[in-house]
């Protein structure tokens, strides 16, 4: 009887480490949508010309399914599109609303 050679799977290639995502803190502006709230967040930014600081403010909206009140401090990770305007995930509640 000849004995069959057995067949080493393939090497394959070193999976590839998933790039970073952005994640950024807000404010709970709205919860009334199913499965989406849309969350305020603020930056401040120096006035190119004249110097002042200025508070630039920025809207997502993200996906929910911990379910987040309006007033909640959350925390958004970046993430695929899920919808036609949704880019975002709330990973956490960082600090309830009293």
């Amino acid at each position: 009887m000849a004995k069959k050679a057995e067949a080493t799977p393939a090497p394959t290639p070193a999976a590839e480490p998933r790039a970073f995502r952005k994640t950024r803190q807000g404010i709970v502006v709205s919860n009334k949508m199913d499965k989406t709230v849309v969350v305020k967040i603020e930056r401040r930014v120096q006035h190119p010309l004249y110097g002042k600081v200025v508070l630039r403010t920025t809207k997502f909206k993200a996906h929910d399914i911990i379910g987040c009140d309006e007033g909640d401090r959350v925390e958004i990770m970046e993430t695929r599109p899920i919808s036609k305007e949704k880019r975002w995930r709330v990973t956490q509640i960082l600090e309830k609303v009293k």
